[in-house]
């Protein structure tokens, strides 16, 4: 049975101020806090798992259970089709120390001249209660690769991310580098499964 989120206070399982502000950004009309389990000093559990769903699980529970608090983890990343679905569950491990120009870079050098830069933006939500219990949703954003980097907004991949309309057009022609985080909203893997979250359990 599906279990619903109470209190004013929310812990949010990541170290990366980008996610931080996207959830926070979110949660405020709600009036519910979020606080990062960075600022809490609260340890980074081993990211073993081999899907997204699997690693926001793991650092739910750890930032539920070591905070006494209710907490919602991210696991998300970039899939490029034509590079078999990479870098995926591995996309903060291309970028050494946070360093996403490299990463961006990599995802471009691996492409070469491939005719297919399709890609998709994938998110899995995960909210843990101390005593264990996990509810998660997921949700994803298509899109293409495009070279070089355009915009200095968002984080991550966001420079290199054109993403397609709703009906899977590619009308969109700045990346979510050149949007503000209202416009990136309307197209966001994050955004979208943070609507099925508080659907489900808000």
């Amino acid at each position: 049975m599906t279990r619903k989120f109470s209190g004013s206070k929310l812990i949010m399982a990541t170290h990366n101020a980008g996610k931080l502000a996207e959830i926070a950004e979110l949660m405020a009309p709600k009036g519910i806090a979020v606080i990062s389990a960075g600022s809490l000093g609260l340890p980074s559990p081993e990211e073993t798992g081999t899907t997204f769903e699997a690693n926001a699980i793991l650092k739910a529970v750890a930032a539920a259970q070591h905070s006494g608090t209710i907490a919602l983890a991210d696991d998300s990343g970039l899939a490029v089709t034509a590079l078999n679905g990479a870098p995926g569950v591995y996309s903060a491990r291309w970028a050494p120390a946070g360093d996403f120009q490299t990463a961006m870079a990599l995802v471009q050098e691996k492409l070469g001249a491939a005719i297919d830069r399709s890609a998709a933006f994938i998110c899995t939500l995960a909210l843990a209660w101390p005593d264990g219990h996990v509810e998660t949703v997921a949700a994803h954003c298509t899109g293409e690769i495009v070279w070089p980097p355009r915009g200095s907004g968002g984080f991550g991949y966001d420079p290199v991310f054109q993403a397609r309309g709703e009906s899977g057009e590619s009308g969109e022609t700045r990346t979510f580098g050149e949007m503000t985080s209202a416009e990136k909203r309307h197209y966001s893997h994050r955004a979208k499964a943070f609507a099925l979250m508080m659907d489900k359990c808000f």
